[in-house]
């Protein structure tokens, strides 16, 4: 049996990451961390930010970009490649939905659901890999949602592509390695700019928090780390791999009402 190799690290030094949606909440977190461990980083969103994140004394690059548009992604990434030379690290971290009743909603609503919470991470993933395979291979994290395994009325077609999204996670693994790995971070509650809106007043968010395991929702930073991990070489022999970072998972409704009427 051979050695075990030395300890890996998170350095990321030479390595140039695309992230998508990552100009705020999870995606600037996730840019910031890659920058701290010397990656480049290329940041796209619909609309450029007043601040980009920046970490390490070194900030990332803005394009504009609606990953909803193949034609857009296409270039996007072509525009990346062709600056730095390479591309080894995709993070499909844009993603989203309001709330609407699955009954009322418009087809165009539930397609433009789609694209941006499915089709843009494969229009993605498949122009970066391109990139990739040239380079001797990579790696790509899919932002998931505990949403895509459990009931989520109110954002059903949402849930459905991040379900979906998990599948393509496997699949792409199993046809893309060893060359690239692919693999997920299942998202739980997590406190973002847009918190409020997602959980609603502060004392709606404290009681959401008290129900969690963990006794608080997420960070952005808590998921940054995790996805720092899966493209780091730490975790060289993990693809296909959903990781879940939802501080315990959410406690269902049964298990409350159990506790509440124990011993009666």
């Amino acid at each position: 049996m051979p050695a075990p190799a030395p300890l890996a690290s998170l350095d990321l030094a030479g390595k140039v990451a695309i992230v998508t949606g990552g100009t705020r909440g999870i995606g600037a977190a996730i840019a910031r961390a890659l920058l701290a461990a010397g990656a480049e980083v290329a940041v796209c969103a619909r609309a450029a930010p007043a601040e980009l994140p920046a970490a390490g004394g070194r900030q990332a690059r803005f394009h504009a970009c609606d990953v909803r548009r193949h034609e857009a992604v296409a270039a996007f990434v072509e525009a990346v490649g062709v600056a730095s030379g390479r591309i080894d690290l995709l993070v499909n971290n844009a993603g989203g939905a309001p709330a609407a009743a699955a009954l009322s909603a418009s087809p165009r609503f539930h397609e433009a659901i789609l694209a941006l919470n499915l089709a843009a991470p494969v229009h993605m993933s498949q122009a970066a890999a391109r990139w990739m395979m040239r380079g001797g291979g990579g790696a790509i994290v899919n932002i998931g949602s505990v949403a895509g395994s459990r009931p989520a009325p109110g954002t059903a077609v949402y849930s459905a592509a991040k379900a979906g999204l998990l599948s393509l996670t496997r699949s792409l693994a199993a046809e893309w390695g060893p060359a690239i790995r692919v693999n997920a971070i299942v998202v739980g509650l997590v406190a973002t700019e847009g918190a409020e809106a997602a959980y609603g007043s502060p004392a709606a968010r404290a009681a959401i928090a008290a129900a969690l395991p963990a006794r608080r929702m997420g960070l952005p930073e808590d998921i940054a780390m995790g996805t720092l991990f899966l493209l780091s070489p730490m975790a060289a022999y993990v693809s296909g791999a959903a990781l879940e970072i939802a501080g315990g998972g959410e406690q269902p409704l049964f298990l409350d009402l159990v506790a509440r009427h124990a011993g009666g």
